[in-house]
């Protein structure tokens, strides 16, 4: 999965870019505080991107979105 389009989807969840690392972004869930590591790959595997839902507390990437 393109790391732009999972960057999308913790947005429309009210998730929000807490800071930047140097090899990852840390986005945390606005509504309980959950947060999450997006590495800054092109390419995201879709393990990886599910798990990052999973730990943002938000609908999995591809079901229910």
């Amino acid at each position: 999965m393109k790391r732009s389009a999972l960057i999308r989807h913790p947005q429309r969840h009210g998730c929000r870019r807490i800071r930047e690392g140097a090899r990852h972004s840390w986005w945390r869930n606005e509504g309980n505080g959950r947060r999450s590591a997006v590495p800054r790959h092109r390419e995201i595997n879709d393990i990886l991107a599910r798990k990052i839902c999973r730990d943002l507390a938000i609908d999995v990437i591809g079901q229910g979105t």
